[in-house]
């Protein structure tokens, strides 16, 4: 994979990331049949990405860790904050369960290929 497609990918896996969170958690209360419901779910979340991508710690590492928490931690602290401004409330509950999940899926993603970067080893340049 060239190198130059490696922020574009990072990013994609962040947005995706933060949209899965928000189908699940629809799906497992019963909120799955909408798509407008969807986007209004992830949105919140996925301004706080945005707006993680827009420091130079995610940009200059998109695959690092620190990166990922980053992501993490303003994709929560920016999505509940415009959750809570929205709905006026924001359990406990979900608090706690979003930034497990959240956690999950933008580091986990990040330490999988982490873990496949160093199976593959050095790569040789192509002379050819």
């Amino acid at each position: 994979m060239h190198p130059s497609r490696i922020p574009a990918l990072a990013l994609a896996a962040d947005l995706v990331a933060v949209v899965v969170f928000a189908a699940v958690g629809r799906i497992s209360h019963a909120e799955a049949d909408s798509l407008v419901g969807l986007a209004g779910t992830a949105l919140p979340f996925l301004i706080g990405a945005a707006a993680a991508w827009a420091t130079p710690w995610v940009r200059s590492s998109p695959t690092s860790l620190r990166a990922g928490f980053v992501v993490l931690a303003l994709s929560v602290g920016i999505g509940f904050v415009l959750r809570l401004g929205f709905l006026g409330r924001l359990p406990l509950s979900f608090a706690v369960v979003a930034v497990v999940a959240l956690a999950v899926l933008l580091l986990g993603w990040r330490v999988l290929a982490g873990v496949v970067a160093r199976l593959r080893g050095p790569r040789e340049p192509s002379h050819g």
